[in-house]
């Protein structure tokens, strides 16, 4: 069987705690990973979830490791053509500027499900050579899949 592995980082302080944006990153990513696990079982695709945490001194090294997601060894950005940016973080991360991404002209502090998932079975189309059409009108789906341009 394939597997797409998809890896998550973060900061943990000390205390193993996590700023506000990780943690509800957190919960966007698991909610993902079920949803691609779902979509693409039918595949013969499994889905493999990693979660690594990054240290305070790493982090003070390269603050972009944090809430950064690689689908099969590449960043969620590559997949979907989307930006890297900065923003204000809190907690943990200090007054550090922490990771955004920046998709069809929104920034997100929080990764949405959404985009991940879109992620997700761009990767799988690629790398497994199968159609994302496919897998987005089987009857089964419950995910909404982003459009790639606005107004088409």
């Amino acid at each position: 069987m394939k597997t797409l592995v998809i890896e998550w980082k973060r900061l943990l302080d000390e205390q193993k705690k996590t700023c506000e944006r990780c943690g509800s990153t957190e919960q966007e990513v698991e909610k993902a990973v079920q949803s691609l696990v779902q979509e693409l079982k039918p595949s013969g695709i499994e889905v493999s979830l990693v979660k690594k945490a990054i240290d305070p001194e790493s982090f003070k090294n390269d603050v972009l490791q944090s809430n950064k997601i690689l689908i099969a060894g590449r960043t969620m950005e590559e997949w979907l053509g989307a930006g890297t940016g900065q923003s204000s973080c809190c907690g943990p991360c200090g007054d550090s500027e922490c990771r955004t991404i920046e998709f069809n002209e929104k920034t997100y502090e929080t990764i949405p499900a959404e985009l991940i998932v879109k992620a997700g079975l761009i990767a799988a189309s690629r790398l497994f050579d199968i159609k994302t059409a496919d897998i987005e009108h089987r009857k089964e789906s419950r995910i909404k899949i982003l459009p790639d341009r606005c107004c088409e």
